[in-house]
């Protein structure tokens, strides 16, 4: 197999994936699960960037979309109302407008694919590009990505802290409870004893 077919192949496979994991974003019932499906779709889109020999946005998208759907999912965990947000939930809102939205959308983006003129001029030989990228995206803005960086840092940790044992409604083992999922309905935390068979059961 001759590489260019390997490439072509490959960058079918991907991008099949990556629309394939993009649409499931919408019809899965969990937001943490809708936050694990855009990173592959993202990851699947940085290797599309890496056979387009785009190594510095490949492996930035691997970094960048890796932290950034990471976070998301910690804050899911954190704030959802539901255990986790992995209770089942309506992932999709105002249908018409989301679908002539995303029609409109890929008409935009397909005709900017198809129509636009791209430039075709060849790099200099000598050129570094990954270097000469990183210096223009990162040379004068670095103080700000570092202190960004570490706030993230202290959010992950700040996350994983709040969502552990004692979390937003009190120690787990005290019988703290969060609300329902319905109003008036019964808690979405951990399952409560069942006094009447002698407190060695749950009830589900």
């Amino acid at each position: 197999m001759s590489g260019s077919l390997f490439v072509d192949i490959a960058f079918i496979l991907l991008a099949l994936f990556a629309v394939y994991t993009g649409w499931r974003v919408f019809r899965t019932d969990s937001m943490v699960r809708a936050s694990f499906f855009l990173l592959l779709s993202f990851i699947a889109v940085g290797a599309i960037m890496l056979l387009l020999s785009a190594m510095y946005l490949g492996v930035a998208m691997f970094f960048m979309m890796g932290v950034e759907m990471m976070v998301m999912a910690l804050f899911m965990v954190m704030f959802m109302m539901n255990p986790a947000g992995l209770n089942p939930m309506m992932m999709v809102h105002q249908h018409k407008l989301s679908i002539g939205a995303g029609i409109v959308s890929f008409v935009i983006l397909g005709a900017m694919a198809l129509l636009a003129t791209f430039p075709d001029q060849p790099l200099p030989a000598d050129l570094k590009e990954v270097q000469s990228l990183g210096e223009e995206l990162l040379g004068d803005s670095m103080l700000i990505f570092e202190s960004a960086g570490v706030v993230l840092l202290a959010t992950m940790i700040g996350v994983v802290v709040l969502s552990s044992q004692r979390g937003r409604f009190g120690s787990a083992q005290e019988g703290s409870m969060p609300p329902g999922l319905e109003p008036g309905g019964d808690p979405a935390g951990m399952p409560q004893e069942d006094d009447d068979d002698g407190g060695g059961h749950h009830c589900h």
